[in-house]
């Protein structure tokens, strides 16, 4: 965990720990994120940060103990013990959510869709990277700067995505560390747990990964930040390959076989 008074960067931000709070750089999107953060506190919901208003240019917010689930990850998620907990988080997360209803004037980083009744204020970034353990507990998602309005079963796809792995071996191994990993099990309980199928989740992931890649070369080539960057480093591609190898395992992850 990041050190009282220290810095840590990520791939998008620097935060900056004071005591039981982090700071970090605030956007025009941190009115609707804080709003969401408030209902999310105001019906119980414990597992993310709570929102503390701004300081100068930056924004306040709770600190959640624990280490985030960086490469290789840690051994309760390389279980399907910690995988269904991240279902279960997700599941809990939008039940809590259902009820709230952004700010007329919201504003939203990278929004592409407006708000409509049966849509979710999706995380929008839920990698294990942002998942927070302490111990073999999960103690919750941070980094909601990439918070939006969209469809709930998207931000699954996306959890799965990143958490099972469906992606290539390479990033597999990355992940889960040397050996055999069922991915098709790692699927199903994390499906289970949510309470979902994993044939929808997988049509809607493919849906993901071609709209994720349009986003990143339509934003990065305007000139957006941080899509400039996510552009740069080639992400677009990689998003495209990683739906070309689901596409070429989608009967393996299903129980079939290829073909």
């Amino acid at each position: 965990m990041i050190e009282d008074g220290a810095t840590d960067r990520g791939s998008v931000t620097t935060v900056r720990r004071i005591g039981e709070t982090i700071r970090r750089p605030a956007g025009e999107w941190t009115p609707a994120v804080h709003a969401l953060l408030t209902h999310l506190e105001s019906v119980g919901f414990t597992r993310a940060p709570r929102a503390h208003g701004t300081d100068g240019t930056d924004e306040v917010l709770s600190l959640l103990h624990g280490e985030p689930a960086f490469s290789p990850w840690p051994l309760p998620l390389r279980s399907t013990v910690g995988i269904s907990e991240l279902g279960s988080w997700l599941r809990d997360y939008h039940d809590a959510v259902r009820d709230f209803r952004p700010p007329a004037d919201a504003r939203w980083q990278g929004q592409e869709d407006e708000w409509r009744p049966g849509m979710v204020i999706r995380h929008g970034d839920l990698g294990p990277w942002n998942s927070i353990w302490n111990g073999d507990r999960l103690s919750g998602f941070i980094d909601w700067d990439f918070a939006a309005p969209g469809e709930a079963l998207d931000d699954l796809a996306q959890l799965a995505w990143y958490a099972v792995p469906l992606r290539p071996v390479e990033q597999q191994r990355r992940a889960l560390g040397a050996g055999e990993h069922a991915l098709r099990s790692r699927l199903g309980a994390l499906c289970a747990a949510y309470g979902a199928q994993p044939a929808a989740v997988l049509d809607a992931l493919d849906t993901v990964q071609s709209r994720e890649a349009a986003r990143v070369e339509r934003l990065g080539r305007r000139g957006h930040q941080p899509w400039v960057t996510f552009l740069a480093r080639g992400d677009a591609a990689e998003m495209l390959a990683e739906q070309a190898w689901l596409r070429s395992e989608h009967n393996v992850l299903l129980g079939g076989s290829v073909g």
